[in-house]
């Protein structure tokens, strides 16, 4: 079916959490918010697909249950005392004595995890600047913390650090408009104590400053520090490649000779049996067979899978699980649009169709149908924006490698219920599920990767992230 990109955006509500989404999820929104340039509102509770739902909301023990709540926030810099958090009374003198002054640069409602990579365009004149002092002073790192949905000016108390691996200056190549082009690791969390100067939000002359602890999650920065002393930066490159690919092979053998506790165990078992679940239902977005094989659930990141992988992996297949939704959801009207551009304009064939239709070319119809396809996508698809986001931040911000197994454990164990909920209803309503798998696999449809704006057809979902992880 021919693809046709409306030009406008879909989303109707400018408070909508679609700002939530990471780039990587391809969830379109005109007005999502990049360098944490957040509005002022209000969220509403809209109807959820409770089918979807990758938390129990009626379980007791629901981590997510006081909503946007269940995550720690700092106060917003609008308060009457911005520059002192909640949190100054409650840290303790270790933190304290280890606290740093660091940049901050909030990235909308996005949640980075440790130990991933991130490419930044910077355009923005602050933003410049505090590229240029990290390069300076020599410290090339800054936290990064989630922006409230809500509220402007609120930010996460746990953030994580980006360290600075490279930098490109592209300005006569954008004609200024991008000054540089960067790749960071992200090597540990940040726990935020307070905002050092909140009313450089609304000035904008200079970014925001923090009072933070790093916790080095990763060992990534004390090892960092023992290859600066081996003065390793003289070791040829072909060594260098040699070394890392040593490391590799000894990470993933050393990660098979780790005895696994209950909790640990526990979690590999749920994930596998997930896995099997979607396949026995040929779920539309599922991990392939091999991914079961090489979930990690190790603490740090010696060790390669670990469980830092794995959350990354899960938090890639909630943002699958929701462009294949809104792709099932714009399928309708898209085929809809094609069939209004062959008839009533005169186009007959599917090169004769244009790529993109401006909004006020639509017929009046057709226009009231995509504002209520706009509103119908903003109330359905926001509480499993917020859900995926709030999840991984809840993980972000857990103490300890046991608190972060348990909450895996948690969402894990729920995605299993609802599969297997979803495999017993289709066993005595819909026939059974293996056999429709063998009709699906019977009459194969060519693998398509989803495009940015492609609202297409129902279709598997490819993922090249993690290796074959994906089918």
């Amino acid at each position: 079916m021919t693809n046709i990109l409306v030009a406008v955006a879909f989303c109707a509500s400018a408070s909508a959490a679609s700002a939530f989404v990471p780039t990587s999820s391809k969830l379109t929104n005109a007005d999502t918010l990049s360098h944490g340039s957040t509005r002022r509102g209000t969220s509403r509770r809209h109807r959820s697909l409770r089918s979807l739902r990758m938390v129990d909301e009626d379980d007791d023990g629901n981590p997510l249950a006081r909503g946007v709540d269940s995550v720690s926030w700092l106060p917003s810099v609008y308060s009457a005392d911005p520059s002192k958090s909640v949190f100054d009374a409650a840290t303790s003198e270790d933190e304290e004595d280890n606290s740093e002054t660091l940049p901050l640069f909030p990235l909308g409602g996005v949640v980075y995890t440790p130990n991933s990579e991130h490419i930044l365009n910077i355009f923005e004149p602050r933003y410049r600047q505090m590229y240029n002092d990290i390069l300076i002073n020599g410290s090339k790192r800054f936290v990064v913390s989630m922006s409230h949905p809500s509220e402007e000016g609120r930010f996460a108390q746990v953030g994580v650090l980006f360290s600075l691996e490279e930098l490109k200056e592209v300005s006569e190549m954008t004609a200024d408009q991008v000054k540089y082009i960067c790749n960071h690791r992200v090597t540990g969390r940040v726990k935020l104590h307070k905002v050092l100067n909140p009313e450089q939000w609304e000035k904008r002359e200079t970014y925001l400053k923090v009072k933070g602890t790093i916790i080095d999650d990763t060992g990534f920065l004390s090892k960092k520090i023992e290859d600066n002393d081996r003065e390793d930066d003289e070791t040829g490159m072909d060594e260098q490649i040699s070394k890392k690919l040593v490391s590799s092979v000894k990470k993933a053998a050393a990660a098979d000779m780790i005895e696994k506790s209950p909790d640990e165990a526990e979690l590999e078992r749920a994930f596998i049996d997930v896995v099997d679940f979607q396949h026995d239902l040929s779920e539309d977005v599922r991990f392939t067979r091999a991914s079961a094989r090489s979930f990690g659930v190790a603490e740090g990141t010696d060790v390669d899978p670990n469980l830092w992988t794995s959350i990354r992996l899960w938090q890639s297949y909630a943002e699958q699980r929701l462009v294949a939704n809104q792709n099932e959801m714009q399928k309708e009207f898209q085929e809809r649009l094609v069939d209004y551009l062959k008839k009533d304009m005169g186009k007959e064939g599917d090169e004769e169709l244009p790529s993109a239709i401006g909004f006020q070319d639509l017929s009046p119809e057709l226009q009231k149908e995509l504002i209520d396809l706009q509103k119908r996508m903003t109330a359905e698809l926001k509480p499993l924006l917020m859900e995926q986001t709030l999840s991984m931040q809840k993980i972000l911000e857990a103490e300890d490698h046991k608190g972060r197994v348990d909450l895996m454990l948690y969402f894990v164990n729920a995605e299993r219920k609802r599969l297997q909920a979803k495999k017993t209803l289709k066993s005595m309503f819909g026939g059974s599920p293996t056999a429709v798998a063998e009709r699906e696999i019977a009459e194969p449809e060519p693998p398509t990767l989803p495009k940015l704006d492609d609202p297409s057809q129902k279709q598997q979902l490819f993922n090249d992230d993690d290796d074959d992880s994906w089918q």
